[in-house]
């Protein structure tokens, strides 16, 4: 499956989840949002939800500064 990422176009096996996604990107407990399509996936259903070949993922981390 393809997916674009943050810009970036990269593959994956079909049937990973968005957690699965995460952790083969080495991005675990560094991604504090993230949105399909432009639609807010909740943390809680990282596990479950699983993106679809060509969709468009935004992967956002919080950054603290002044």
């Amino acid at each position: 499956m393809k997916l674009i990422i943050n810009g970036e176009n990269k593959e994956f096996n079909d049937g990973k989840s968005l957690q699965d996604i995460l952790s083969e990107l080495k991005l675990d407990g560094k991604v504090m949002a993230a949105a399909v399509n432009m639609e807010i996936v909740k943390q809680d259903n990282w596990s479950a939800y699983k993106p679809k070949d060509g969709d468009k993922l935004e992967l956002l981390d919080f950054v603290g500064g002044g």
